[in-house]
């Protein structure tokens, strides 16, 4: 049976879960307090009145903690009425414990910087113009409390008063800091993470238009590779006594074959839940295949590989996408420099590399760090959109790539994608 996994927390919601803790930081505190007062410095309160107020204030602290365990998201309204709960409460017990003489009467600042913090301005300011009523009225009605009044205890060396005001500004210090500093720290995680939901959503309009445009291209291809075949096969007869000739018509047509291969694979792999299922396959077998079939593209290319003595088998997810991702990157370090490429392989226990290493003239450091996250290329002529494409392939099975410029020169391109377990 399967259970319902709690939904994440919202930022008004986690908002509130910080505001239920210092609701029951504060009052835990202003309880300590009243029990100081009356029981070592005699202070005249009305003390079932000033307890009673503590209590309701707990009901209401645990009222919320109950609400937090619903699964449903707190509003700006809601939270704008836990501040002016929060008001109300400090308002009665300042009424019952000498009002605006009271030390700890600046704690109002507390909610009005909270509600400033997290709320719209409107809501804000009814925080703030309802805080500043209730002081206003405590200045005029409230229980006086003989031992908070200016000077009271004066001759002991320091006023009751003044050290009342030393208490209050270091709890509010704390919890301001404490506080304003998370939910800070959560608006700006909530930016980021709507930046990066931005960015993937323009990132894959574009991987769409580019894929629509290849679909495309690739039935208009087809005709003309077609016409190419049938004048390469028939240029072949008629060269018949040039052995030379012969051998190079013979690599365009194998070039012409493989270009017509692709495209094939490329309308069979246009279903989405033959895309949607990556197979499992072992990566030093795989990596063998794809640099065997990108060198018959590529026959001017001289390349070494080498593979980690390890323990094990390095296994991957791949598709189709992947394949043609990676050789894109084999593609770039060959237009770059064809000689002596060296494709390594190695892994470990969660993630398995493969590293492209060129002698080429390296990629400048003002691009090296926007590669792949729009149409920007390395090449004279190029449109930037297989690094991108490529980018965009294994960024969607898990991995990423980097460009470095290699400290004996060139480039070199790491691929890193997620280690799989192998099939049963």
């Amino acid at each position: 049976m399967t259970t319902t996994q709690p939904l994440p927390l919202s930022t008004p919601s986690r908002n509130l879960v910080r505001l239920t803790i210092v609701r029951g930081i504060t009052w835990t505190g202003f309880l300590i307090g009243v029990i100081v007062g009356v029981e070592l410095l005699g202070f005249e309160l009305q003390v079932k009145a000033v307890i009673g107020v503590i209590l309701a204030m707990a009901l209401i602290n645990l009222a919320t903690w109950w609400r937090l365990g619903r699964h449903r998201a707190v509003s700006h309204g809601e939270y704008l009425t836990h501040l002016l709960a929060d008001v109300a409460g400090l308002t009665l017990l300042f009424y019952f414990t000498g009002g605006s003489s009271n030390p700890f009467i600046t704690y109002y600042l507390v909610p009005v910087t909270i509600a400033a913090a997290t709320l719209p301005w409107r809501f804000a300011w009814i925080i703030a113009t309802t805080a500043l009523l209730a002081y206003s009225l405590l200045m005029v009605q409230y229980h006086p409390v003989p031992q908070l009044a200016h000077g009271s205890h004066a001759d002991h060396g320091i006023s009751l008063h003044v050290l009342g005001m030393w208490l209050n500004f270091a709890l509010s210090a704390g919890l301001v800091t404490f506080f304003i500093y998370k939910m800070a720290h959560a608006l700006r995680s909530r930016e980021q993470a709507l930046s990066r939901t931005r960015e993937a959503a323009l990132r894959n309009e574009q991987v769409l238009a580019v894929a629509t445009q290849a679909a495309g291209t690739a039935h208009e291809l087809g005709t003309p590779l077609s016409t190419m075949a049938v004048l390469l096969t028939e240029m072949r007869d008629e060269a018949r006594d040039n052995p030379a000739l012969v051998k190079d018509i013979e690599l365009l047509r194998q070039q012409v074959d493989t270009c017509k291969s692709r495209l094939r694979q490329l309308v069979e792999n246009a279903d989405r839940r033959r895309m949607g299922e990556p197979q499992v396959r072992d990566a030093e077998m795989w990596l063998a295949a794809v640099v065997q079939r990108w060198l018959v593209l590529r026959p001017d290319v001289s390349h070494r590989m080498a593979v980690a003595e390890r323990r094990g088998r390095p296994w991957i997810s791949v598709d189709t996408t992947l394949e043609q991702a990676l050789t894109n990157l084999l593609d770039n370090a060959a237009d770059a420099n064809p000689d002596d490429i060296l494709i390594s392989l190695d892994w470990n226990t969660q993630e398995v590399v493969i590293d492209i290493r060129d002698h080429g003239p390296g990629v400048a450091l003002a691009i090296a760090d926007q590669l792949g996250e729009t149409f920007i290329s390395t090449k004279s002529k190029g449109l930037g959109i297989g690094l991108f494409l490529t980018h965009a392939t294994i960024n969607r099975l898990g991995g990423g790539v980097s460009l470095y410029n290699h400290p004996e020169g060139g480039t070199l391109t790491e691929v890193v994608l997620p280690r799989s377990e192998p099939a049963s």
